[in-house]
């Protein structure tokens, strides 16, 4: 029997839970890096940042070269790129309705009852 869509948008969410693989993939979504680069970027060790490479390669959300000694990652589809773009509008208006109470909401932004004067 074959996994139901929503189980496997769930592991895919799943897979891009991490900052360390976001990052990645913001990266990548620039244009394609080499592993030592990426390592300056991020800030984290070697071997952490090669495990999160592997479970991004895992899911195919990644693809690695080897030039000479050194290896490159690049993102297998433009639309992870996208995905991301929208995860970041998303954020984006999520945290300017934080920011600005909308009308009809109190002081705690909760939604005022019917009737319920503005204090």
């Amino acid at each position: 029997m074959r996994t139901p869509l929503y189980r496997r948008k769930a592991e895919f969410f799943k897979t891009l839970g991490h900052p360390v693989r976001i990052r990645v993939l913001e990266l990548l979504s620039e244009r394609e890096h080499g592993v030592a680069e990426m390592l300056r970027d991020i800030g984290v060790e070697a071997a952490y940042l090669s495990q999160q490479l592997a479970v991004l390669r895992r899911a195919d959300l990644v693809v690695a070269r080897r030039e000479g000694t050194a290896v490159y990652y690049a993102l297998t589809s433009p639309q992870v790129a996208e995905l991301l773009r929208v995860a970041r509008t998303i954020l984006s208006g999520v945290f300017a309705d934080q920011a600005e109470p909308r009308a009809g909401r109190g002081a705690a932004g909760r939604a005022r009852p019917p009737g319920e004067a503005a204090p």
